[in-house]
């Protein structure tokens, strides 16, 4: 995983299995949601056993860029992989989102976390050592579900939907960010 300090600069790499624990460093990740062509968004229920969150609901998709991967490959890399999807379209939405997290248990997720959404044209074939369950839901459904605390939902997509409200109704016509405005580390060509 890449580290980074405050401002996004990277400052090396270190693998996942020593980075999550009560102590994690700041390191860059992306939260990703996929919509269809109605509009309607992919939810995801993390495995049971995963290290962080397990069995919550969140949104899509989220993870890590290898050293020196461009951010929209390591989407694409992980939406392949979690869910068995192939993009139609990637947008970069919210460049700068970051946030830190700590579990009961004292694992802490600490994340400067670009925010992406995804268009695609298939259903999610989820893969069990990853994905728990998925469920479509409409947009204003789920922002409205979560912005009320009506919906269980990890912390980091608790702290986006409103952020992502913010850019309009309709998420497919929701104006993609600069890519220029991204973290230092997660420029890459």
């Amino acid at each position: 995983m890449v580290l980074v300090d405050t401002a996004g600069n990277a400052t090396g790499v270190s693998s996942k299995a020593s980075v999550h624990g009560s102590e994690t460093p700041l390191h860059l990740a992306f939260s990703s949601y996929v919509f269809d062509e109605a509009g309607r968004v992919l939810l995801t229920r993390r495995a049971a056993h995963k290290t962080t969150w397990p069995g919550v609901w969140t949104n899509s998709c989220c993870g890590h860029p290898l050293p020196g991967e461009p951010m929209e490959r390591a989407v694409e890399r992980r939406l392949a992989y979690e869910l068995g999807l192939g993009t139609e379209r990637i947008d970069l939405l919210l460049p700068g989102f970051a946030y830190r997290a700590v579990m009961d248990n004292g694992i802490v997720e600490n994340e400067i976390c670009p925010v992406y959404r995804v268009v695609v044209a298939a259903e999610a074939l989820p893969n069990p050592e990853e994905v728990g369950a998925v469920r479509w839901l409409p947009w204003k459904e789920f922002a409205e579900g979560v912005q009320s605390e009506l919906l269980a939902i990890s912390p980091w997509c608790r702290e986006q939907v409103p952020l992502l409200a913010e850019l309009g109704a309709d998420p497919l016509s929701w104006r993609p960010a600069d890519l220029a405005t991204l973290p230092p580390a997660a420029r890459l060509a």
